[in-house]
This record gives structure tokens, sequence and C-alpha cells, in this order.
């Protein structure tokens, strides 16, 4: 059972990766600031993932990378959580409210709930196009 867990928490924060183009990660950079790396938010959230600032362990914000691995480790508590409360991993519109409200992960608010069916239909629009994409290659190659 821990096993099962372990490898829904992985999945869920990106470390399997699926066959669509766009992952969680970079869906959520376009999302949140549209990768951009200087982008400040309201609130002082920094980084291209808008990370608030007393989140933010150290480092230069700006550096993609390192905010990469900053919004990873934030996650990993947050869906590890998650999966021991529901048994599952979250679903890309959960994996956004986990991101953005983590306390309402059982009933965001409209706005919330709103950008994550955003988040969602751009993770799930670019593994759709994989799919098809592949279909016609595999019936393009088999006549």
């Amino acid at each position: 059972m821990r096993f099962k867990l372990a490898m829904c928490a992985l999945a869920a924060l990106g470390v399997v990766v699926s066959a669509s183009g766009m992952n969680r990660w970079e869906a959520l950079s376009m999302l949140e600031t549209g990768n951009d790396d200087s982008a400040i938010g309201r609130c002082g959230e920094i980084s291209r993932f808008q990370i608030r600032a007393e989140l933010w362990p150290g480092g230069n914000p700006q550096n993609a990378r390192a905010a990469l691995g900053v919004a990873r480790n934030i996650m990993q508590a947050r869906v590890q959580r998650f999966v021991q409360t529901h048994g599952r991993s979250p679903t890309n519109f959960e994996f956004y409210v986990l991101w953005n409200a983590p306390a309402e992960i059982d009933h965001p608010v409209p706005c919330v709930a709103e950008r994550a069916r955003r988040f969602a239909n751009l993770v799930d629009r670019d593994a759709r196009q994989t799919q098809a994409a592949s279909s016609f290659r595999k019936a393009t190659n088999a006549s």
C-alpha cells in the first residue's frame, strides 16, 4: 500500500512524465506568468511559478531550474497529504488547486476553480493532441 501511495505521489509531481507535450510544470509556468522568470505577483510572489516569498528558500528566483526545484519541493508535501487523504493521485484540476489554494482542495472558490479548469484543459489538451498524433502515425505506418 505504501508503495502504491508513493508511486501516486511521484506521478502527481511529474516525476513520471506523461506522453503529453506539456507536463504539469510547463502548464503551471505558462498559466501563472507566461513563462516569465522575472514576474512578481500582487502579493509579492516570485518566479515563473509565482511562489510566495515566505516559501522561497533562497537562491535566484529568475533561474528557471531553481524555481522548478522549489515548486516541486513545495508540492511534494501537498501531494503526499492529498494521496494519504484521498487514496489516489490528484487530477490535473486538483493539482492546480493544491498549488494555488491547498486549503480549498475539496471546495475551491469559483476563481480558483476557473483557473484550475484552464490548467487542466491545457495539460489535457496536449495529452489529447499527442494521443491523436500517435494514433495517426500508427495508422499511417500500418498501411
